[in-house]
């Protein structure tokens, strides 16, 4: 086989890169690991998981924030209720579908994850700007383009070097679960009878 498709994402984990708000390079674990403990300081602080994304990343976000909600009791919620969506994308255009109720819902140390394999989708860009207005920490996974906006964006930037949607959307879910699984260790770490 010329092209092994399993060998292709194999190396693609070895090339994710992260950056900080800065675009300086980070370590991609020390990334994971600042992702995680931000996530539970602000937790500890009463504050909410907010994620967003289209297509296969809306999918991603809810399945997140499922895991966020049932594996470690952490406030967190996706915006891909179909009436949600539809009502907004109507009245106010798909472009503010993320971004108007995060800025109903967002307040000061919320995480906002923004998923998406482009890193051009005016919604979460959108949704991006609205959360750093409420004062949101942004962490950012996007692919395609080196230069995409989104990757410019966040607090935390986890980029996945590839035109393949689902190589790009595969990378995001391992690193969102890589983040729900060290939770997880250190809740049972420290919690162990939970």
């Amino acid at each position: 086989m010329k092209n092994n498709p399993l060998l292709e994402l194999g190396n693609l984990f070895l090339k994710i890169q992260a950056t900080d708000l800065k675009h300086r390079q980070i370590n991609l674990e020390k990334a994971i690991g600042q992702a995680c403990e931000v996530t539970l300081r602000q937790n500890k602080k009463g504050n909410k998981v907010m994620i967003v994304g289209n297509g296969g990343s809306a999918s991603i976000a809810s399945h997140i924030a499922t895991d966020f909600v049932k594996n470690l009791s952490i406030p967190a919620l996706s915006f891909s209720d179909s009436s949600l969506l539809t009502c907004l994308s109507n009245d106010l255009g798909y472009e503010k579908v993320f971004s108007a109720p995060i800025g109903v819902l967002a307040k000061k140390g919320d995480i906002l994850f923004a998923i998406s394999s482009s890193g051009k989708s005016r919604n979460i860009l959108n949704a991006v700007s609205e959360g750093k207005k409420a004062g949101c920490f942004v962490i950012s996974l996007s692919g395609f383009s080196a230069n995409n906006p989104l990757r410019r964006s966040g607090n935390i930037n986890f980029y996945a070097p590839s035109l393949s949607y689902g190589d790009v959307e595969i990378a995001h879910l391992a690193l969102c679960h890589s983040i729900v699984d060290i939770l997880c260790g250190i809740r049972r770490h420290n919690f162990p009878n939970r």
